[in-house]
């Protein structure tokens, strides 16, 4: 008999831990599920989308710069250099001004007269010594890149030219 008992005891035992204890337990182990399920959503479609096809054309647009459009400034520059001994004493260059923005290309033709003049004022103050290598002929360039965009700058608002290149640099 004690061996039924112990059967009896046991049985009930189970039916307690199979029993939740309170309703509330219950609806607050429901609740953080639900909250766990509503924050793994909104992580979900908040989360950028990985789509090679449509992200492949926006990159490549973006890649491909403007067509450059180039002007010259005609005829060539031909000034006396600035100098004191025996060497050369004439400049003789081409310029051709390269912008991607068709609205800066009109300024620039608009505008050709006063940047002639001040590269004409800027290539007459050159020294010889100052161009005898590469690296005075790029200081050059980036001088007279500078004073095109800031004439630019203060009749359109914005630098205009992107490049100034020497097409043709003779000096004698």
């Amino acid at each position: 008999m004690a061996a039924a008992a112990d059967k009896t005891k046991k049985s009930a035992e189970k039916d307690k831990a199979a029993k939740p204890r309170s309703p509330l337990l219950v609806t607050a182990l429901a609740a953080v599920l639900a909250a766990g399920a509503a924050g793994g959503g909104v992580w979900y479609f908040t989360q950028p989308k990985h789509d090679d096809k449509a992200t492949k054309p926006a990159a490549s647009k973006s890649a491909v710069p403007a067509p450059a459009q180039y002007f010259g400034l005609e005829p060539p520059f031909v000034v006396n250099l600035n100098s004191s001994f025996d060497g050369p004493r004439y400049l003789q260059v081409e310029v051709q001004l390269m912008s991607r923005d068709p609205a800066a290309m009109e300024a620039i033709k608009l505008h050709a007269p006063a940047i002639r003049a001040k590269l004409l004022m800027l290539f007459s103050q050159v020294e010889p010594s100052d161009i005898a290598d590469r690296a005075g002929k790029e200081r050059l360039q980036a001088s007279s890149l500078a004073e095109v965009q800031k004439l630019l700058k203060a009749e359109t608002g914005k630098p205009g030219a992107d490049e100034l290149l020497f097409t043709s640099f003779v000096t004698q």
